[in-house]
């Protein structure tokens, strides 16, 4: 895909026949990895199966490697999905952002707290 910055594979860490990471650019916290699929595909839904086994694969590669180099306390792993839900590369890639006790005052809720005011309850 023309001009598809996922496409390029720069900065390459990790790979597999499928799949690739990389360090994100801006990351959440040290060590935030993206998992991206080598074909250009928008997102986790039009994988195939081998593709996911092979994003998974890569997951755990690089949590393990996170656990070594940075020694987080919690993982969020995240996949956005369509402009609405926050997507703005048109590339599948997993966010696998590690988390350190105290990074946040109330952690709880996690992933909900995409939406303002919804991560509580």
């Amino acid at each position: 895909m023309e001009n598809c910055i996922f496409c390029e594979r720069e900065d390459l860490f990790m790979e597999n026949d499928l799949a690739w990471t990389k360090f994100d650019k801006y990351p959440v916290s040290p060590g935030h990895i993206l998992i991206i699929s080598k074909r250009h595909i928008a997102d986790f839904f039009s994988t195939t199966p081998e593709e996911r086994r092979a994003l998974n694969q890569l997951l755990d590669e690089a949590k393990q490697i996170l656990d070594q180099k940075y020694h987080p306390d919690g993982y969020n792993i995240g996949i956005n999905c369509g402009e609405d839900a926050g997507q703005s590369i048109m590339h599948l890639h997993i966010h696998l952002i590690p988390r350190y006790r105290g990074d946040l005052e109330n952690p709880k809720g996690g992933v909900r707290g995409v939406i303002p005011g919804k991560r509580g309850y």
